[in-house]
């Protein structure tokens, strides 16, 4: 007899399938393979003690602040500990529960019916202005349909363009400056028909550059605001364009004067909710969410949403991460921005696990091997 002590982060359905697990046995055992954490505040402490005895019923378990059970405080936080199968038992008895516990069991539907993606697409990052933090990502007409085919090759499924720099204090540029600079690169994409090679997505909150881009042959709109501007929503709808909606406190010159969260996850997961339901009301089909990293966050905000990304598949969208040699590598190991690759990678490659489903990236290639080196190791 020989034992081995296996990673939690082997693909459990591959491994009860190569062992010759009944087909139907196969989704059951997979579930009772991955635990899940979920951290709850607030509840009510009569819904706490219900919650314990039920959740030890199914095989979970509850943790509890001592006193809970003397029910000493109106309301406690708690932590569920249970896998996918536990859940989907509380999340049906809990809704004949009172204490608000209805509630918390279509959350817990919501959890355990999220799943991580399988596929992952690599957003090539092209600048077409001199203010961009990374000079490498600065393009112009005349290297741009080299450099986009380049990407390509290299495993870029999408290209994102954008006129105007979102890096911290960045200048305010006119709309009019921004279409003059992204106009020759969206043209030379409309007449090299490299819109057949890759989705190509604008960088821009303005109508003008949005639409231009719609136009001619662009299909993602890369909304750092949000969707604020109602004028985007009606182009995104009308021209059955992607939305990317993306978090950030602030604006590119306030966001990072000392930003503020009373729960960094909560509050960022209620913003992309009520976005989402903003361009459903103006008939936007496709919708993608972006956590925005750097935008608006301290260091250890941005690692608590890179690390709890699942916390935002409960969303239902496609996630894409953009860490791509932000200034948050150098405050844990200082680099220049040059040398941040290696920070890069460990960033979108926890992201990739975590959930995400588009790596917004200046280095296609390097990501393309790394993705495909964790998809060897059972991703």
């Amino acid at each position: 007899m020989r034992v081995r002590k296996l990673s939690n982060n082997n693909d459990a359905k591959k491994l009860l399938k190569e062992l010759g697990v009944d087909g139907g046995g196969v989704n059951i055992l997979a579930s009772k393979m991955k635990h899940h954490i979920i951290y709850i505040e607030d509840l009510h402490v009569g819904g706490a003690n219900i919650l314990k005895q039920d959740a030890l019923s199914v095989g979970a378990d509850l943790a509890v602040p001592r006193g809970t059970v003397l029910a000493l405080t109106p309301k406690v936080n708690c932590i569920l500990i249970a896998t996918a199968k536990q859940l989907e038992h509380l999340s049906k008895k809990e809704l004949a529960q009172p204490f608000g516990l209805k509630d918390l069991a279509k959350e817990l539907k919501a959890i355990y019916k999220a799943k991580l993606p399988k596929n992952i697409d690599i957003m090539g990052i092209i600048n077409a202005n001199e203010d961009s933090f990374y000079h490498a990502s600065r393009f112009n007409q005349s290297n741009a349909a080299e450099v986009i085919v380049k990407m390509i090759e290299d495993g870029a499924t999408i290209i994102d363009l954008g006129g105007v720099s979102s890096r911290p204090n960045a200048a305010v540029v006119d709309v009019k400056e921004e279409l003059q600079r992204v106009k020759p690169i969206i043209d030379v994409v409309k007449n090299h028909k490299l819109y057949d090679k890759a989705k190509f997505s604008i960088d821009s909150y303005e109508p003008e550059v949005i639409s231009y881009a719609l136009e001619n042959g662009f299909t993602i709109v890369n909304d750092i605001t949000g969707l604020a501007n109602d004028e985007v929503c009606k182009l995104c709808a009308s021209y059955r364009a992607t939305a990317i909606i993306m978090h950030m406190q602030g604006t590119p010159q306030t966001m990072q004067n000392n930003p503020k969260y009373e729960n960094i996850l909560s509050d960022v997961h209620s913003f992309l909710d009520s976005r989402i339901q903003k361009a459903n009301s103006f008939g936007i089909d496709e919708i993608i969410i972006d956590v925005g990293i750097g935008f608006g966050k301290k260091l250890e905000d941005n690692l608590s949403l890179i690390k709890n990304l699942e916390h935002f598949l409960t969303l239902d969208k496609k996630i894409l991460v953009g860490a791509s040699r932000k200034s948050m590598i150098d405050m844990i190991y200082p680099a220049s921005i040059e040398e941040r690759l290696p920070g890069t990678l460990a960033l979108h490659l926890e992201a990739m696990k975590n959930g995400a489903s588009i790596l917004r990236v200046h280095d296609v290639k390097e990501h393309a091997q790394s993705i495909a080196i964790q998809n060897a190791l059972g991703f």
